[in-house]
C-alpha cells in the first residue's frame, strides 16, 4: 500500500529508541522527510546510522535537544519552522508509590509528556491549518485510561495527552489537518527492557513477560509485550494521507488490554 507520505517532512520528538526510534524508521521507509530526536548527539548519529542502514536512501534530519525545554523548542521551531507531520512521542516513566512522588516529579512529568507537546503543536498547528493539511499524533498509553497504581503521574500525563488532542482536534473541524492519540499497550521498547531487568529478580524476559500478563495485564489478549514495529504501523497510517476521516480518535494498539466494546 502507498501512503502517499514521500517528501512530508515529520518531526518525531524522542525518536533515538523505542517506539519513537521504529515510528521515524517506518516513517522513513515510506518517503518521509524526517527529523531525528534525541537528548544527545550521539544518541541521534546512533539513530541515524540505524536507519540509514535500513534504507540507505532515508531522507533524515537531526535535532538533539531535551525538547522538555521550551528553549529547545524555540530552537527547533526556527530551524524548522513548518512539518507536516508532528508525533509527540517523548515521555518517560518511572514505577513510584503515590506517597512517594514529589511536587517536583509531578511537574517534572508534565512538562516532559505533555507540555513538551503542547508547546510543539502550539507552534506548527497554526501552519497546517494555513495548507489546510497536517497530522499531529500524541503517542499516549493505556495507562491514560487504566491508571497504573505503581505509576499515577504518569497515568495523569497520558490521560492528559487524550484531553489535549481531542480539544485540538474540535479546533480543526472542517479543515485537512487531523488531530489523534495513540495508545500503546505494554511494549517491549528498551526501556521496558530495563525496567523488567530491575523488577525480574534475576528471571529471564520470557518468564517475566509470562507472570506479567497473568497477574498485572491478565485482560490482554495478545497475551506478550507488543513490539515498537506494531505500534509504528498504526502510527505511521494515521500520518499518512490516507487516514483523513480519522480525527479527535484515541486509537488503541494495546494488545486488548482495555476491557471496553466501543
Amino acid at each position: 500500500m502507498n501512503l502517499e507520505l514521500t517528501d512530508k517532512r515529520a518531526l518525531v520528538t524522542g525518536s533515538t529508541k523505542g517506539i519513537g526510534f521504529a515510528i521515524a524508521r517506518a516513517l522513513s521507509a515510506e518517503g518521509a522527510r524526517v527529523i531525528v530526536n534525541g537528548r544527545s548527539d550521539t544518541s541521534v548519529r546512533d539513530a541515524l546510522g540505524q536507519i540509514r542502514a535500513a534504507h540507505p536512501d532515508a531522507k533524515l534530519e537531526h535535532f538533539a535537544g531535551d525538547l522538555a525545554s521550551a528553549a529547545a523548542a524555540a530552537e527547533l521551531v526556527r530551524r524548522w519552522p513548518e512539518v507536516d507531520i508532528l508525533v509527540n512521542n517523548l515521555g518517560i516513566f518511572e514505577p513510584r508509590p503515590f506517597e512517594e512522588i514529589s511536587d517536583e516529579q509531578w511537574r517534572r512529568f508534565f512538562d516532559v509528556n505533555v507540555l513538551s507537546g503542547v508547546r510543539l503543536s502550539r507552534a506548527y498547528l497554526p501552519g497546517m491549518k494555513r495548507r489546510n493539511w497536517g497530522r499531529v499524533v500524541f503517542i499516549s498509553s493505556e495507562s491514560g485510561i487504566q491508571i497504573p497504581p505503581e505509576m499515577i503521574h504518569y497515568g495523569m500525563t497520558k490521560t492528559a495527552q487524550l484531553a489535549v488532542s481531542r480539544g485540538m482536534a474540535e479546533t480543526c473541524a472542517g479543515t485537512g489537518v487531523t488531530v489523534n492519540a495513540v495508545l500503546p499497550g505494554p511494549t517491549r521498547s528498551a526501556g521496558v527492557e530495563e525496567f523488567v531487568g530491575k523488577l525480574s529478580g534475576g528471571r529471564s524476559f520470557a518468564e517475566f513477560e509470562r507472570t506479567f500478563f497473568a497477574t498485572a495485564r491478565p485482560s490482554s489478549l495478545l497475551k506478550r509485550f507488543a513490539t515498537p514495529e506494531e505500534v509504528a504501523n498504526l502510527v505511521v497510517y494515521v500520518c499518512s494521507p490516507l487516514s483523513s476521516a480519522t480525527n479527535g480518535a484515541a486509537l488503541r494498539v494495546d494488545g486488548g488490554v482495555v476491557r471496553a466494546c466501543f
